[in-house]
């Protein structure tokens, strides 16, 4: 029998949009897009480095909530507010998936806010952290 957990974080948007912060079904485990608000203070860093640092530790803790880590991440999609940004963003996001490397979109759209200057939204599987890969290269 299919197992579903979703998990609610307390925040005003998911309430008002219903939806989860993240929703496991089995071992795949979606997590919705992640701002870098910072969730004791409510604050928002202005850096788009220090944002982008928030946005992980949102998703770290909420994969945590589910018995995973960032290392299950099989796939992301990132969303930077300004195309500028974008080396900054995928920098830090280059070394906090280094060895990871799940599939990746990044897409420059406008953003619920411009106060958001990157989120991001990522699909894992429980357990790939621990799995055998195995790496091929192929022109494409």
């Amino acid at each position: 029998m299919t197992t579903i957990t979703k998990i609610k974080t307390g925040s005003k948007f998911e309430d008002h949009a219903s939806y989860s912060r993240i929703v496991a079904v089995d071992d795949w485990i979606f997590v919705s897009n992640t701002a870098g608000r910072n969730p004791e203070t409510k604050e928002i860093p202005e850096d788009v480095t220090e944002q982008t640092e928030q946005v992980f530790a949102n998703i770290e803790r909420a994969l945590a909530a589910v018995d995973s880590c960032l290392a299950d991440v099989v796939a992301s999609r990132v969303f930077i507010q300004d195309p500028a940004d974008t080396e900054t963003v995928m920098t830090r996001i280059g070394e906090k998936f280094r060895g990871i490397d799940p599939t990746t979109t990044v897409t420059c759209p406008p953003l619920g806010s411009t106060v958001y200057k990157v989120e991001l939204e990522v699909t894992a599987y429980r357990g790939a952290s621990k799995a055998e890969i195995t790496y091929k290269t192929v022109a494409i």
